[in-house]
């Protein structure tokens, strides 16, 4: 809960103070046990100045955990957005995992749609002491899908920190985290030997959910065509049209001439979209 805005430091004692604290930090003697200087530097990012907050966003991130608790209150309770902004970055930067609850908080209920994009930010680069928390987020039904979709882009960003969770998570009954796995774990079929996420994009395809199915049906571009695009091509009959309309994307993406015959018996499609697609995704594997 912010409290009353206060009036922040004058232009003149923010650059005094950035200064010194960066002669402090280039002589590596910067006194981190100070409370009043942190402190100061908390209330000097509601500088007007875009460059003077980042100056002392990166400050924090030199100094370290022994600022996080005064980033993590500023965040929590300071009245001016703009302070909050610039600790949910200073955070991203500090890399302390006491800030995760704070910044799920700021995530779901700050007023400030710029904060909770900072929180977003900050908690992708928590890693994997963010994953439990961002997994609630989606597999509650209390919160908007503006924070859904935070939560599962910074999922997606931590990657293979998060794969054991992810591995976890693909058994949800919440859609919206089934949905956030396969986009996550998209990123991780690359890296060799990960097996295990290529087999849940593969399960996920036939995923009771039309939009776990969708999700899934892009992501398996990124898979061997050899792999994907026998797996893919069952769904070309999928019920729902939306799944049908990834499925040929994604065909056209792997450029695998084994997707012609089964693509040119869909030029018949009654729908026109659908035509239009089959014609690109077949264009797209002729080149390829």
């Amino acid at each position: 809960m912010v409290t009353s805005e206060t009036q922040p430091p004058a232009p003149s004692e923010t650059d005094s103070l950035l200064a010194d604290v960066n002669s402090q930090l280039a002589e590596g003697n910067v006194d981190i046990t100070n409370p009043q200087q942190l402190k100061k530097m908390v209330e000097s990012l509601a500088d007007s100045r875009g460059m003077v907050r980042l100056g002392f966003v990166e400050a924090f991130g030199k100094i370290g955990k022994p600022a996080a608790p005064f980033v993590i209150e500023a965040l929590a309770n300071h009245p001016n957005p703009v302070v909050r902004r610039s600790c949910g970055k200073a955070l991203a930067k500090i890399r302390d995992p006491q800030g995760v609850p704070t910044l799920i908080d700021a995530l779901l209920n700050d007023e400030d749609t710029v904060v909770k994009s900072s929180a977003a930010g900050a908690l992708a680069r928590m890693g994997e002491a963010a994953v439990p928390k961002l997994i609630e987020v989606l597999e509650s039904a209390d919160y908007p899908q503006t924070a859904k979709g935070h939560a599962s882009w910074a999922l997606a960003f931590i990657g293979s920190e998060a794969a054991e969770h992810l591995y976890q998570a693909i058994h949800s009954e919440s859609e919206d985290v089934r949905m956030a796995v396969v986009g996550a774990i998209a990123n991780l079929v690359d890296e060799p030997g990960n097996d295990q996420a290529r087999d849940i994009l593969l399960l996920a395809l036939k995923d009771e959910s039309v939009n776990v199915r969708a999700e899934a049906a892009t992501s398996v571009s990124q898979l061997d065509p050899q792999l994907g695009v026998p797996n893919l091509i069952p769904l070309l009959e999928d019920p729902s049209q939306e799944v049908r309309r990834r499925v040929i994307l994604s065909l056209g993406k792997l450029k695998d001439e084994a997707a012609l015959p089964a693509l040119t018996a869909k030029l018949s499609d009654q729908r026109e979209e659908i035509c239009q697609l089959v014609k690109v995704a077949i264009a797209q594997i002729q080149k390829g």
